[in-house]
């Protein structure tokens, strides 16, 4: 239950967030929450119902799958790139070290000596 403070201001007893996230999450609950309220007190209006109809249903469940999904396949070309590029490194690392054992000269970039 939300208290009262001295000033007439209601606060819910609960810590301030810590980010813009948290407070989204919380913003997100007690909208959840007053929407609950509404429907079993009968007084929740058409778009309200049509809303939480639209977000429980198979192909918004779908749509969230398919966009979780996506996020997933973008991380994981986003660390083979990563990888890609470490992969490319080592190669040149080798290749140097094998031209310096062969005694062939070594190309030094500016940017190794820093």
């Amino acid at each position: 239950m939300a208290k009262t403070t001295s000033k007439g201001q209601r606060s819910s007893g609960k810590i301030p967030a810590f980010s813009s996230e948290e407070q989204e999450s919380r913003l997100v609950a007690l909208a959840w929450d007053l929407a609950e309220e509404k429907l079993r007190d009968g007084s929740a209006s058409n778009q309200l119902i049509c809303q939480l109809l639209k977000a429980g249903s198979a192909k918004e469940k779908l749509e969230k799958d398919i966009l979780r999904q996506q996020k997933d396949l973008m991380e994981a070309k986003t660390e083979a790139i990563k990888s890609a590029k470490h992969i490319e490194e080592l190669y040149a690392n080798a290749l140097k070290a094998m031209q310096s054992y062969s005694g062939q000269p070594v190309e030094v970039d500016d940017e190794e000596l820093f």
